[in-house]
């Protein structure tokens, strides 16, 4: 059982922070303290003052992809290849567009070809998930005429959801640590957005170690709320190293953003150690499950009943968690990808 709540329209963040006036790292951060079951108030800039000498926090270099072909009725949304095949095999969610926003659309049929922008056609093969085992199809397996990455550089935007209410240029939606903009996953992960070059300085000049993983992101489910599909990750030895001497040294490794937990824990061997590893993880925390690897987590405001609450409750607590979002509902922080954040630390 995870925390539930009702999420006033009034705190969805609509636009980026830079678009309110403020920096990158002008956001809001709440922060939540296991041992002591307590909340405290900061703005995000605080964060090297927050952390210790020695901890380490695990970043996603992932960038992000204009993962989104809009055409006169629906819009595709690209997630991830399908693990195994070539560059023109995808997964896709087809949505509706109605205005400003976009629903999933039930529509289409196993061999129907959709004409894209630019002279690409899109085949649907067929549906991923089955009904009838209680999975969800609302993604589908597609093959485009040409290969996907460099399309969507060319005919692509950026994902977005009903909340924000125009689009942004794709550097909206880059983290500071984006490493290779040939790839990428189809969102953004967030939970970096707020840093600045300034920061990480202060940050490294605190002795606060940094560490890169990579994991592409597939699309959400904001409707339905659903785990994550298959997600392609790595995390490369040097960090699998760093991440095992700051355990062995007593000091803390803080994840930044669900999708570093994720490929984190995907990572941990049957001793409890994180070694190096790559390629696709089905891997979803849990309550019942724990965490291995990571000992606080930094992250953006979920929504209720997202699958992200329970990798949340793992980390913090069922009790510490209600603690902290009944504080951010009264404090009026924003959610989503533009929004604030919240640091889960041990104590």
């Amino acid at each position: 059982m995870t925390v539930d709540f009702t999420l006033p329209a009034a705190l969805e963040a609509h636009e980026p922070p830079e678009a309110r006036g403020r920096t990158r790292d002008g956001v809001r951060l709440l922060v939540s303290r296991r041992a002591a079951g307590e909340v405290s108030h900061h703005a995000f800039r605080d964060l090297p003052g927050l952390l210790d000498p020695g901890d380490l926090l695990v970043v996603n270099t992932s960038a992000t992809l204009p993962a989104a072909v809009r055409l006169d009725r629906i819009s595709v949304h690209f997630s991830t290849p399908v693990p195994g095949a070539d560059d023109r095999l995808w997964l896709v969610e087809l949505r509706r567009l109605a205005g400003k926003t976009s629903r999933p659309y039930a529509g289409g049929s196993p061999g129907e070809w959709i004409p894209m922008p630019g002279g690409a056609t899109l085949t649907l093969v067929g549906r991923h998930g089955h009904r009838a085992r209680g999975e969800s199809d609302r993604l589908w397996q597609a093959r485009l005429s040409t290969d996907v990455g460099p399309y969507l550089r060319r005919h692509g935007t950026p994902i977005r959801y009903g909340y924000v209410h125009r689009d942004w240029p794709a550097s909206a939606y880059q983290t500071v640590f984006a490493h290779d903009r040939s790839s990428g996953g189809a969102e953004m992960p967030s939970a970096a957005r707020p840093f600045t070059p300034e920061l990480v300085t202060r940050l490294v000049s605190r002795g606060v170690l940094i560490a890169p993983i990579t994991l592409h992101t597939g699309v959400a489910s904001p409707e339905a709320h659903e785990p994550p599909y298959a997600e392609r990750y790595t995390v490369p030895e040097p960090t699998a190293a760093l991440v095992g001497h700051v355990r062995a040294q007593g000091r803390r490794v803080i994840a930044v953003g669900t999708t570093a937990v994720r490929a984190l824990e995907t990572a941990v061997d049957a001793a409890g150690g994180v070694r190096a590893s790559s390629g696709w993880t089905e891997h979803v925390v849990t309550p019942e499950g724990g965490v291995r690897a990571v000992d606080g987590l930094l992250t953006g405001l979920h929504e209720p009943r997202s699958s992200h609450l329970m990798m949340l409750t793992a980390i913090a607590g069922r009790d510490l968690l209600t603690a902290t979002y009944e504080a951010a509902l009264a404090e009026r922080y924003l959610w989503h990808e533009f929004g604030d954040l919240n640091l889960i630390l041990p104590g």
